[in-house]
């Protein structure tokens, strides 16, 4: 299709646009306490409530009706959050689905349908080396013109992201009015095109894409290591230098083994 090209169609536009990812925060707890510790502060940090809260804003700023929230939090630990949305009447100058950005706090006017955006943490740790990792999986999956990329400036600086990883996919067809059936109606050459430039200047990131089936997939994962910003409760200066280089070595394995999706022997 060329560029964003407005089509009249013979009914309500059928196409399906999901976006889900994964987010990513590391971090080293020296001791069994801090570990606890940790699981406890991402657990009241990322509660039901403050989830609810940034979906709530993702739906404002795609421009959806809230229909339905249901949220719950979990013990020991973990949180889930789903939202039922339905469209919004889109301005007649208005078109959504530019290859670019979207915004960060503001209110977007967009059209969604029979549509939802959900949530889930999963707070865990390795059993022996100090290791502990937040993970957060979110889906935002709309029907009509909009696509659900528009959120994604907001929802990363939502969380403390050291790693993520983005799929998109546009699925089904929606017909005009001479009958032809059109299988996406915006253009896209890489989900990195919705991410502002100062974001992507500190990620290093990697697209593998399948243009001929709509799948696009984007993972990032940040630049800079500051060993003070992976430590909890705790700084460099109080390690042994031995130490430090040990707990680097397994922040940068863990890492490495989250953006590859594998294990790795050796760094």
């Amino acid at each position: 299709m060329n560029k964003d090209l407005k089509i009249k169609l013979q009914g309500f536009n059928n196409l399906t646009k999901s976006l889900s990812f994964n987010i990513y925060d590391i971090c080293y707890t020296h001791t069994e306490q801090q570990q606890r510790e940790y699981i406890a502060y991402i657990d009241e940090v990322y509660n039901a409530e403050r989830l609810t809260k940034i979906l709530t804003n993702v739906s404002n700023i795609i421009g959806a009706n809230i229909l339905n929230i249901a949220h719950q939090d979990y013990d020991p630990q973990g949180a889930s959050v789903t939202i039922l949305i339905s469209e919004e009447e889109i301005k007649s100058d208005s078109w959504p689905n530019k290859e670019e950005p979207g915004p960060l706090p503001d209110a977007v006017v967009a059209h969604l349908d029979k549509s939802h955006i959900t949530v889930h943490t999963y707070p865990e740790s390795h059993p022996d080396n100090g290791i502990s990792t937040f993970r957060a999986d979110i889906d935002v999956s709309t029907c009509g013109r909009i696509s659900p990329l528009r959120a994604l400036n907001y929802l990363i600086h939502s969380f403390e992201s050291d790693i993520v990883i983005m799929d998109y996919r546009v699925r089904g067809f929606t017909r005009d009015t001479i009958g032809r059936k059109h299988y996406i109606d915006h253009k896209i050459n890489s989900i990195q095109n919705y991410i502002a430039r100062n974001t992507r200047e500190l990620y290093q990131m990697i697209d593998v894409n399948v243009y001929q089936e709509n799948i696009f997939h984007t993972k990032m994962v940040l630049k800079e290591f500051d060993l003070d910003n992976y430590l909890f409760d705790t700084s460099a200066d109080s390690l042994t230098q031995h130490l430090r280089r040990k707990v680097e070595h397994r922040l940068k394995k863990e890492m490495m083994e989250i953006f590859y999706g594998r294990n790795l022997s050796r760094l």
